[in-house]
């Protein structure tokens, strides 16, 4: 079984604030730090950290050969990234004191994908094999397609909702790893259980990973519920934590444990990313995680 995410490559431009900036407000900030991110390069370094051997794909722009840089330092595959005239997608985050963030996206280089690419891409991989995308990258309705004719597995992080899920046929998803927010857009219900009970009759087949912040997480399929609370942490930087439980969830299942222990271990490496800055940087790897688990 092999693991392909197609998915963005952010440069996060992170700057520190007292609160969240307000409407027609200027402030000063006390800090500016340049990461890479990007959910889909986020998601594929949680993988690789997690044990995982990954391959991405997407697109890059003249100025991304970080990204490249990163992924020979951490292990993901980059055969399939695509560099292409322009610039990689880039992102403006505030952090405020109480380490809540608020995301700003220019999707650059990420919007370039084709019909072309996709099926060059897809030809690599076969039946059985996990697809992992998120909605930071153009051409989802036509991977999602090609994907479920190849028989691939799809694990959909529908991040950020926004109208161009529509043409998303979400009943080809097999895992849906989500937020609260995003499980409330998908279904018009914001009490847990009840977008838990919605997501099964709307996708009976798949399943369904939801996080709660403060509250952890509750994992659904079929009958199924498991729930997993946070572990208590000062937090720094939010900005990783979702694409962090995403990467190593997927690791666990793909490692054939018990849903219980994957919940607790993708919790675990969560509360262990907010507690540093940045996106790639911040996300343990999966020895830190057992030993902090031990």
């Amino acid at each position: 079984m092999k693991v392909l995410n197609i998915g963005s490559m952010n440069l996060d431009y992170v700057y520190s604030v007292d609160h969240i900036v307000l409407p027609g407000e200027t402030q000063s900030t006390d800090g500016m730090s340049t990461f890479l991110g990007g959910k889909g390069m986020n998601q594929s370094m949680a993988l690789a950290k997690a044990g995982v051997e990954v391959y991405h794909g997407g697109m890059i722009g003249e100025d991304g050969q970080a990204f490249l840089d990163a992924c020979k330092e951490y292990g993901v595959h980059a055969d399939y990234i695509r560099k292409v005239e322009g610039k990689t997608g880039h992102t403006i985050i505030q952090i405020d004191k109480n380490a809540q963030n608020c995301i700003l996206l220019f999707a650059g280089a990420n919007n370039k994908l084709t019909e072309e690419y996709v099926d060059e891409v897809l030809s690599h991989f076969e039946a059985g094999d996990i697809l992992l995308l998120q909605n930071e990258v153009n051409m989802l309705p036509y991977i999602v397609e090609q994907a479920f004719e190849k028989g691939m597995q799809i694990a959909l992080n529908p991040s950020p909702f926004n109208d161009k899920l529509n043409e998303v046929d979400m009943k080809k998803v097999s895992i849906f790893l989500l937020n609260e927010v995003e499980g409330g857009q998908i279904t018009g219900l914001t009490e847990p259980e009840e977008v838990i009970t919605k997501m099964l009759e709307m996708y009976p087949h798949a399943k369904i990973v939801l996080t709660l912040g403060k509250d952890g997480a509750i994992y659904a399929e079929g009958q199924l519920r498991y729930q997993q609370p946070i572990f208590k942490v000062d937090a720094v930087d939010t900005t990783a934590a979702g694409d962090t439980f995403t990467g190593y969830f997927l690791a666990g299942l793909i490692d054939g444990m018990e849903i219980p222990d994957i919940l607790r271990m993708s919790a675990k490496a969560s509360s262990i990313a907010v507690t540093r800055k940045g996106a790639v940087p911040s996300i343990p790897y999966r020895s830190e995680v057992e030993e902090s688990l031990n």
